[in-house]
């Protein structure tokens, strides 16, 4: 007995969770179906949350190159989506690893439990929760280990044998908790940018990732060098000017140093590089940003449309200990990121306690998110003994420069897992399967082939 809820839910051997199916639809060579499934909150079972559902939709892609009765027949590939707080991709075609993917698997795409259609989760709906204790509480059930026990149940309900499972980022956060609590489930589990460290403390992943998004940010002038005095400018500019946002919020020096998002993907930096080039207009008044950067920046700074991210992002690292502001505090200790620095560095995807204080969007989360910080009984996400013994083929994409998920600790979760084949590369960032999604995927798929076969 590990004690993972979905350990618990493979023991218990429970009746299939109740599962509709609400639309089909086909166009531009797929066909696809709306599933629903309502699901434990707490596959545990325990607790005052007893017999309490919520609602994971999953939408089925299937090329319409096989027949209806040939598509039946297909294995099920399961995407886990990267985030936390993302919800699955909504395919307007199918291309890329789908693509790929679909000429031998019915594709089912998870929106991970508080996202999509997933029993969907904002400062809106929490309070239906009760008070802030009362959502935090509620948001604990909505980690790895319970998307894995959901995953699980809806294998159970859809009636397969173990299937494949594909990870990308957080997604592969994920694979690694079904291969440590269910992988009787598992036929085989593909990783893109996602063999996140299967211990603590947080502090060591911050350290690692400050370092690489440092060396990112060297790369990026190096390419754009006048985009150094762009960055520089702006950062003056934001201490000295008040600028606000299409919201009506203020952009801080801070926030606008969060377009360094964009420096985790390979066609993405140039894509800054555009960000920045009209940044500024001319007015009576001097210069100001003008608002169509503005508008772009908007996009990149506010957690509207995945406050999860915000509130559930460092709780990935918690394992028996909080948290605890991870970031912001090993920040401290990268001074070049500092919004008072003289020539700021632009930042990844780290989550901060100002974020809850300047976006409108997590302003009523506040408490949630610092009781999660807090929370220091956070129950494991891996079995290494498991992880250890593992039978289960799997194949990972390592990117070498990848500022999100670190090279070397991701070479050490690796060398923990048996079995586990590396594909190392450094011709792609985090978003690699933006560039090259199909021949990444065949070449994992056919990695977890060769062994299996």
């Amino acid at each position: 007995m590990t004690g993972s809820v979905a350990a618990d839910l493979l023991e218990d051997a429970r009746p299939p969770v109740p599962h509709t199916i609400r639309a089909r639809h086909e166009y531009r060579g797929m066909r696809t179906a709306e599933h629903y499934f309502e699901v434990p909150l707490d596959h545990s079972g325990a607790g005052r949350t007893a017999g309490e559902t919520i609602t994971v939709f999953a939408r089925e892609y299937v090329a319409t190159d096989h027949s209806e009765e040939d598509a039946a027949q297909l294995p099920w590939l399961l995407y886990l989506q990267g985030g936390p707080g993302g919800r699955g991709n909504r395919f307007p075609a199918l291309g890329g690893w789908s693509k790929a993917a679909a000429r031998d698997f019915r594709i089912l795409m998870l929106d991970q439990r508080g996202t999509g259609l997933s029993s969907p989760i904002d400062r809106k709906s929490l309070p239906l929760r009760g008070n802030d204790a009362d959502q935090a509480e509620y948001l604990a059930h909505f980690r790895a280990d319970s998307i894995v026990a959901d995953a699980e149940a809806i294998r159970q309900a859809l009636g397969s044998g173990p299937w494949t499972i594909y990870g990308q980022s957080y997604g592969g956060f994920c694979a690694l908790s079904y291969l440590s609590f269910a992988p009787e489930g598992l036929r085989e589990a593909l990783i893109t940018g996602g063999l996140g460290p299967l211990a603590g403390p947080a502090d060591r992943v911050y350290r690692s990732t400050f370092r690489r998004v440092a060396a990112r940010n060297a790369e990026y002038f190096t390419r754009y060098p006048e985009d150094r005095e762009a960055v520089t400018r702006i950062a003056r500019h934001l201490r000295d000017t008040e600028e606000f946002l299409p919201d009506g919020e203020r952009l801080t020096v801070e926030r606008f140093q969060m377009v360094g998002s964009f420096l985790g993907g390979n066609t993405r930096l140039d894509a800054l590089h555009h960000l920045l080039e009209d940044a500024f207009i001319g007015t009576p008044g001097g210069d100001r940003l003008s608002d169509a950067f503005l508008d772009q920046v908007r996009g990149l700074v506010s957690r509207s449309g995945n406050p999860l991210y915000a509130l559930m992002h460092e709780s990935i690292y918690g394992q028996g200990e909080s948290t605890d502001w991870a970031a912001w505090r090993v920040l401290q200790d990268f001074p070049e990121f500092s919004p008072e620095a003289p020539e700021p560095l632009l930042t990844g995807e780290m989550v901060y306690p100002w974020y809850f204080e300047q976006d409108p969007a997590l302003r009523p989360l506040w408490n949630v998110a610092r009781l999660l910080a807090e929370k220091d009984d956070w129950p494991a996400l891996y079995d290494a003994e498991r992880l250890a013994d593992n039978t289960v083929p799997v194949a990972a994409a390592v990117y070498t420069g990848d500022i999100y998920v670190d090279r070397d600790l991701s070479l050490e979760t690796a060398a923990a897992v048996r079995g586990l084949q590396v594909w190392e590369s450094a011709d792609f960032h985090h978003d690699g399967i933006a560039d090259d999604g199909e021949g990444i995927f065949a070449r994992l798929l056919g990695l977890t082939r060769s062994v299996r076969d």
